[in-house]
């Protein structure tokens, strides 16, 4: 995992700083999915939530997925990222193997038929968005390191473990964050 110093871009992570103090964002990983004049929108790939896939969505076939909290914003509205983007009309290409969106009965239909796993798909109630600008702000302020990304980080089924994994990846100061508490008056 390489640091990107350079302006984000769809398909970049964004590793908030372990002393960001939103509690939307703390030690969470946040895929871009879109990032452009008019301004961002990603997913929080790390906060899994306690919801039973079959209990929120109805008129689907029987499904053991995964649910995220993806954001705060229209946290009642249920997004999705894929790897079957070559099977899905109406994808959105993010980056090599992760797709967004896509047709909902088509959708059910290959789950239907066993040809989406719970592995090839994540679904996140809302997501986390930037007006034109505020994301620029926000990096400058040093709340965000922006790194690569890619389907296999994507798609991680250590999804908890995720922001320390990260933080020990990319070894130096950085390494030390990963036990850094979450209330720093606790150090």
């Amino acid at each position: 995992m390489s640091l990107n110093l350079s302006e984000p871009d769809s398909g970049k992570i964004l590793i908030a700083e372990p002393l960001l103090g939103d509690p939307n964002f703390d030690r969470s990983i946040v895929l871009l999915a879109e990032h452009n004049e008019n301004g961002t929108v990603g997913f929080v790939l790390n906060r899994p939530v306690e919801i039973a896939f079959d209990d929120l969505v109805v008129d689907f076939p029987e499904f053991d997925a995964k649910i995220f909290e993806g954001g705060p914003v229209q946290g009642d509205n249920l997004f999705f990222l894929h790897r079957r983007g070559d099977l899905l009309p109406g994808s959105e290409k993010i980056m090599e193997g992760v797709f967004w969106g896509g047709d909902l009965e088509i959708l059910k239909e290959m789950i239907s038929l066993d040809m989406i796993g719970p592995e090839d798909i994540r679904f996140f109630l809302g997501y986390s968005g930037w007006s034109p600008g505020q994301l620029s702000e926000e990096l400058e302020q040093k709340s965000w390191l922006v790194a690569d990304s890619n389907a296999a980080l994507v798609f991680n089924r250590d999804s908890e473990g995720l922001w320390s994994a990260i933080m020990r990846q990319l070894g130096g100061e950085y390494a030390l964050w990963h036990n850094a508490p979450l209330d720093p008056s606790l150090n």
